[in-house]
């Protein structure tokens, strides 16, 4: 199976390194980190470097996509004709066709989500609609045929072990859980909007606002 990962400036890291750390870990499995070319690419918050190893072009028929968000790129990323087209292509012939976080507008962009429901991160759920998209914003992780959305951020690693358990069974998922032990134990319960107080809410707001 091939996995394509897209990169492109100003992506959030853990939005692509969450799921590569599982989906590396599938048997038989060959990913790539795509982009307009080799190279590295600085993330989100202007100090970590991600590195795009393969070419849109060179990437034509990958079996599965997942198109990471951002808190900055996201718009311009939307606007990337190369990068719409690319996925739209891919699409035709991917096993699964995914995002995390706002990955979920630039499906959207492409056209990819028209009549489906979706989830994305808290602040942009709001747009879905906007492609024709039915917001599931209760939902970590929504698959809807080939399409496969997940929430912000974290909710990525969530995703991959679902594609793991879908492509290679739940065994293989559950040791790959077992391999990067992941066993979430958060020392607070405000992961969820639902949950977050209103002062908690606002705080993050502003903390966005300000990025």
């Amino acid at each position: 199976m091939q996995v394509a990962i897209v990169l492109y400036p100003g992506v959030t890291a853990l939005d692509a390194v969450g799921p590569y750390e599982v989906l590396r870990l599938m048997p038989d499995t060959e990913l790539r980190f795509v982009g307009h070319s080799p190279g590295p690419l600085m993330t989100d918050a202007g100090i970590l470097t991600l590195g795009v190893t393969h070419t849109f072009a060179s990437t034509p028929t990958p079996d599965l996509v997942l198109v990471p968000g951002s808190e900055r790129g996201t718009e311009a990323a939307m606007a990337d004709p190369v990068l719409r087209q690319w996925l739209v292509e891919a699409h035709k012939t991917t096993r699964w066709t995914t995002s995390v976080c706002s990955g979920a507008v630039i499906l959207g962009a492409a056209g990819l989500l028209k009549g489906l429901s979706a989830t994305t991160h808290w602040l942009v759920q709001d747009a879905l609609p906007h492609f024709g998209a039915r917001p599931c914003p209760e939902e970590r992780v929504v698959h809807e045929g080939r399409i496969v959305t997940a929430a912000g951020v974290s909710a990525g690693i969530d995703l991959a072990l679902w594609l793991a358990g879908e492509t290679h069974g739940r065994e293989v998922a559950e040791a790959i859980q077992l391999m990067i032990e992941y066993d979430p134990r958060p020392p607070f319960d405000s992961g969820h909007l639902s949950k977050a107080s209103e002062s908690v809410v606002t705080l993050a707001r502003a903390a966005f606002s300000e990025r």
